[in-house]
């Protein structure tokens, strides 16, 4: 009701509300209020219905009061439901000089559109008026002033904004000599993320649109944007992430992000959040386009990732517990980009690779990887080797992570064959296992024999290396931890040849009729040699090894502690 000593003369219903109001006011600011009185008086009708009025009873009232000269606050809140009201009651220039639509035009561009907060505020109310808002433009010209905003050099801000992240170090910039006023706190380049992050789906594409476009975003700030967005919405729990209330959400908040992306081959964002958006994408079964996308930016940035971020969960009818395809197209895409870099520098030795920090860090974690799903039972022999064989050799300087890999996987599946254990582990070279995983190997009664064998022998040609690398040149200490084949070769000359030939009789043998046989149980020391005390199945082994190559006459056995096939072997 409106305080008047004139009675009124017409009732206007918005929704659930009924204003009594007095015609000549309203008709002498709004267009549309005189058609609609025309109408009614034609009709004899004192009441007139606004049916779907943009803003509701609300907006209306900011309307009618103005109409009447009252006093009208606008603000960040209000402002795109009067303007579209306004709009609606058509109060344009031709009814009335400095009417509302005017006035709020004055006040989105002089105010609104100036600040920083209340951009955002506006373009977030005007998502309940669409299309009216789209169609005047205010979304427009909100995702405008954003974007520009966010392109203002760091130094010249002056507005408040919302920081609830840690600064990095390089954004800030504080003397510890300087006076305590003089200590200023940067403005960080990502100051802007946040405020942003309480946009809907659809608008906050359309503002991270028009920031790329504006061409002045560093890609690093860009992926942090869009990891800051998927920290604010995705649900933590796998179980709410594909859950029916909002799983369509979900998809659309990866579609989006992964579309975002800075188009500067991955290196705005980091390895692990392109992984967990990655996961996201399986579980919300988001389009094979998409992940494909992910799957290639992640190859390019592949060393930066930890195991944990590679356990990917698997899908139905995957029986699995990860999905172990999609990490094998990640690696597939890796070595790709590898290879293709080495065809780019044909100059780029095979050495020059081996010290490639990239690569050395790919290599050690596929091993890693492999260690942890090595634990599943439904994981496939197959699907271990060929993920195993897509490293480069020049990955695995040393095998001791695939060694435990296989280790594991050997435990865990002990239904394997021979034919299967003997083919798992001719993934490994035993030459490149270090002393302790040598020891472990040998002491292991889930390797095939011949693969124990074979630790043994290196183990011991490798010791008798060092011990002469150490009587020629005291010097070279630290250099005969790893002997190459070539040096190998060359000092044990035939009798390497010779006991590798003799390796496969002795397997025969041990299968066949060496388990009663007895052993004797003194220990043999060599202060030289350096070789442990082994257990009795690898013992017998070792002392069939030495006894062959004694009979070559190339090694002379200088030890008499022990009896029968148990001699223990000197340096050579």
């Amino acid at each position: 009701h409106v305080t008047s000593d004139l009675a009124t003369d017409i009732i206007i219903k918005v929704g659930d509300l009924k204003f009594y109001l007095h015609k000549f006011p309203l008709l002498s600011k709004s267009n549309h209020m005189q058609k609609l009185v025309q109408k009614a008086s034609e009709d004899n009708c004192d009441e007139i219905n606004m049916v779907d009025f943009p803003g509701g009873p609300n907006a209306f009232e900011i309307c009618a009061k103005f109409c009447y000269g009252m006093a009208v606050t606008l603000n960040a809140y209000n402002v795109v439901a009067a303007r579209c009201a306004a709009e609606y009651l058509e109060m344009t220039e031709d009814v009335d000089r400095g009417n509302l639509i005017f006035k709020i035009e004055v006040f989105l561009n002089s105010s609104i559109f100036h600040s920083w907060k209340d951009s955002i505020i506006v373009l977030r109310t005007a998502k309940s008026l669409l299309p009216w808002s789209e169609n005047l433009k205010i979304v427009g010209r909100c995702i405008d002033s954003i974007a520009s905003k966010t392109s203002v050099d760091p130094a010249n801000i002056t507005w408040s904004y919302t920081y609830n992240r840690k600064l990095s170090v390089q954004d800030k910039i504080v003397g510890d000599s300087m006076k305590l006023q003089e200590k200023i706190e940067s403005v960080p380049k990502d100051w802007w993320v946040e405020d942003i992050c309480e946009l809907e789906i659809d608008l906050y594409k359309r503002v991270m649109t028009a920031v790329k476009s504006k061409g002045r975003m560093d890609g690093a700030v860009i992926g942090e944007a869009l990891k800051t967005y998927a920290v604010r919405w995705l649900p933590d729990s796998v179980d709410a992430l594909v859950s029916g209330v909002h799983s369509w959400r979900n998809k659309l908040l990866v579609e989006t992000i992964a579309c975002l992306l800075p188009s500067d081959n991955g290196v705005g964002c980091s390895c692990s959040f392109l992984l967990k958006l990655l996961k996201v994408a399986v579980l919300a079964g988001i389009d094979d386009s998409s992940k494909e996308d992910l799957v290639k930016r992640i190859s390019l940035k592949l060393h930066e990732a930890s195991v944990k971020d590679l356990l990917i969960p698997a899908r139905s009818p995957q029986t699995t517990l990860y999905d172990v395809g999609m990490v094998q197209s990640i690696v597939n895409q890796y070595m790709t980009h590898e290879q293709r870099s080495q065809d780019v520098e044909p100059g780029k030795s095979a050495g020059f690779v081996l010290g490639h920090g990239s690569l050395l860090s790919v290599g050690k974690l596929i091993d890693g990887y492999l260690g942890e799903i090595a634990h599943d039972p439904n994981l496939s022999l197959t699907s271990f080797i060929d993920l195993s064989c897509s490293v480069s050799e020049l990955a695995r300087p040393v095998h001791d992570g695939l060694y435990k890999a296989i280790d594991i996987y050997l435990k865990e599946h002990p239904s394997l064959t021979k034919a299967e254990r003997k083919k798992i582990c001719g993934l490994m070279d035993v030459k490149k296992l270090t002393m302790e995983a040598s020891m472990h190997a040998a002491q292991n009664d889930r390797l095939p024999l011949r693969v124990v064998v074979q630790v043994l022998f290196f183990e011991q040609v490798k010791a008798a290396a060092r011990a002469q690398s150490r009587d020629s040149d005291a010097r070279t200490t630290c250099v005969s931890k790893m002997i190459p084949d070539e040096e190998w070769d060359k000092t044990m000359g035939e009798d390497c040849r010779s006991l590798k030939k003799k390796m496969s009789e002795v397997e025969t043998n041990e299968d066949g009729g060496q388990k009663n046989s007895k052993m004797g149980k003194k220990k043999s020391r060599n202060s030289k040699s350096g070789v442990q005390l082994l257990p009795s199945r690898s013992r017998r082994i070792f002392d069939k090894l030495w006894v062959v190559g004694v009979g070559k006459g190339h090694v002379e056995n200088r030890s008499s502690e022990t009896s029968g096939s148990s001699q223990s072997p000197s340096s050579a």
